[in-house]
């Protein structure tokens, strides 16, 4: 029973109290015109509880998601109930800033997730609590190794897998990345056989290597990165 957040509050009236101002929405629900057609709902969202949200984009309206959130989040997972007792919170990673197109950085996913913080806990008796898979989470870089070593089994006719992860290890596995604070500190953190190499193409800009979390290597662009790893590959 998956609903996104969109779909969720569309069936709670009035759980938005400044709806009627937002004209994506209005024009969302309108269609050519028309009068707002009001839905029917997939599920009975007014007796099932939610059972756990998950945040695996950045939110397009921060001030409706972080109501609805914390309405679903305090509540035990039926808006409008008091119950203290809160569903399980995902995020899909937990980048405080990253480059787009705009000449300055761009507020990610992680800063969505400090405002919601910052907000639960000023109106909840108790902490929020969520779990962030992204980056520099180490559990994605081992993750990413695993499937490599899938995918190195299955290209080769002779492999056996047999699960012994040892039998089939990487000597190096390169990490290519514009932000040192999840790119690179992951890399650092998830260890052998991940060697990290910074990118003067999105986030970090500076001359020398980052002070917090240095690279294994810094290069102004991908092509730079690219043509070290087919060198040392080439040699090694």
């Amino acid at each position: 029973k998956v609903l996104s957040l969109d779909e969720y509050a569309s069936y709670f009236e009035n759980i938005d109290p400044v709806s009627q101002y937002k004209m994506w929405t209005t024009k969302q629900e309108s269609g050519n015109g028309s009068a707002p057609k009001k839905l029917v709902p997939k599920y009975n969202t007014t007796s099932d509880r939610v059972k756990a949200a998950f945040v695996v984009s950045d939110p397009v309206d921060w001030g409706r998601d972080i109501q609805v959130l914390c309405d679903i989040l305090r509540s035990g997972g039926l808006p409008g109930h008091k119950n203290t007792q809160q569903p399980p919170l995902y995020f899909a990673a937990d980048d405080l800033e990253y480059q787009g197109a705009f000449p300055f950085e761009r507020l990610g996913m992680g800063a969505f997730r400090i405002a919601l913080e910052s907000v639960f806990n000023r109106i909840h008796c108790n902490a929020l609590e969520y779990v962030s898979f992204g980056k520099p989470n180490p559990f994605v870089f081992k993750n990413a190794e695993a499937i490599l070593r899938k995918l190195q089994s299955s290209c080769n006719d002779n492999a056996i897998d047999n699960g012994d992860v040892g039998s089939n290890r990487f000597k190096t596995i390169y990490m290519i990345g514009d932000n040192p604070l999840v790119d690179i500190k992951g890399a650092r953190q998830a260890g052998h056989p991940w060697f990290s190499i910074l990118t003067r193409t999105g986030v970090f800009r500076g001359k020398d290597n980052h002070a917090e979390f240095p690279a294994d290597l810094v290069v102004d662009t991908v092509e730079e990165a690219v043509d070290y790893i087919l060198k040392e590959e080439s040699t090694s």
